[in-house]
């Protein structure tokens, strides 16, 4: 059974076959009484387009849930965050095992994740492909 993520949101506008969704993502001491109080809290607001075949069914305003599995979830984490930990990491031990001083070596590892991220841009629309988010009314 594949087990999927559920944030809220508010359908922000409409298109033919898109809806451009607001979702609040909130860290779990947002939602704490003392927030006010604590510089911790953390809320974030992010727009996602999720096709559907029925958007003229939803109107700007409406509540809805936007869905995605948790396997595109631990995906999205790989490319954002796991494999560049590990090309830097690997990279810092290849140029220091090569001789460089470890500054030099702790600079290219670094700068390897210029062309890391370039590519994930330039490959967006091919990405973008696998995480499809679908939508329920709330």
């Amino acid at each position: 059974m594949t087990q999927l993520i559920r944030h809220p949101g508010v359908v922000e506008s409409t298109g033919k076959q898109v809806l451009r969704v607001r979702s609040v993502q909130t860290s779990g001491c947002a939602a704490c009484r003392a927030k006010g109080y604590c510089s911790s809290a953390d809320v974030r607001e992010k727009l996602v387009d999720v096709p559907v075949a029925d958007a003229a069914s939803y109107h700007p305003g409406d509540s809805v849930w936007v869905m995605e599995t948790s396997s595109a979830g631990r995906r999205a984490v790989c490319l954002a965050f796991v494999i560049p930990f590990l090309l830097v990491l690997f990279s810092l031990v290849l140029f220091t095992i090569a001789g460089l001083t470890e500054a030099l070596a702790a600079v290219l590892s670094l700068a390897l994740l210029i062309p890391y991220y370039i590519s994930l841009w330039l490959c967006r629309k091919r990405i973008g492909r696998q995480f499809i988010f679908s939508i329920t009314p709330a």
